[in-house]
């Protein structure tokens, strides 16, 4: 057993190809949303808020959610970039922490996601004041039926304030578990590069 404790699953390497190893690894086993993420965002103050997402796309250049700018996360977004991402994979027993710096999409990434989605999700997102007080449900369903009456006879179009992030990582932090609470954690940093090349990574283990 010894042996096999000491062997290390979490690999120095390429981060990204590490994590679509995992992820693809969640899409068979997780029974419900493997791309479920938590975004953590903060105020100017530093006053925290936390809340599930749903990753939409992600490469070298980052991971994508989209939301509506108006709710509360859109409005630390626009006042503090700074944000976490959390993936846990209950079923594999692994978790993957993200820190980085948010960028927008661009309008055509936004508006081809957009249209992407169920016309009723369409509908949804133009009927949703999200994060504002709501006084009743009958009012949100009658702001979705006025949404669907509206664009009964052609393409929803996506709301200005409604659009797509990129999470942009400086680090990306894997954690495996392993037997007796002996788990593995590694970390991998981004390096600062200035001549144009890919960024490169560096990683180190870390106590669990």
């Amino acid at each position: 057993m010894e042996a096999e404790q000491a062997r290390e699953v979490i690999p120095h390497g390429d981060p990204f190809a590490l994590f679509t190893a995992w992820y693809d690894e969640a899409r068979e086993a997780e029974p419900n949303d493997s791309n479920a993420m938590a975004l953590a965002t903060a105020t100017p103050e530093g006053l925290p808020s936390v809340r599930m997402v749903l990753l939409k796309g992600y490469g070298p250049d980052g991971f994508v959610f989209y939301t509506n700018g108006h709710s509360r996360k859109g409005q630390e977004i626009a006042a503090n970039p700074n944000v976490a991402l959390l993936f846990h994979w209950k079923s594999l027993r692994r978790q993957i922490r993200i820190e980085g710096r948010l960028q927008p999409v661009s309008d055509a990434e936004a508006d081809a996601y957009f249209h992407s989605r169920a016309r009723d999700s369409q509908l949804g997102a133009v009927a949703s004041d999200q994060s504002a007080p709501l006084d009743s449900r009958e009012t949100f369903l009658a702001r979705y039926e006025a949404a669907r009456d509206r664009f009964a006879h052609g393409e929803v179009d996506r709301p200005p304030h409604w659009g797509g992030f990129r999470v942009v990582p400086s680090a990306i932090e894997f954690w495996h578990d392993r037997p007796y609470r002996l788990h593995e954690r590694r970390r991998f940093v981004r390096k600062v590069t200035t001549d144009g090349h890919a960024p490169a990574w560096s990683s180190t283990l870390l106590y669990p």
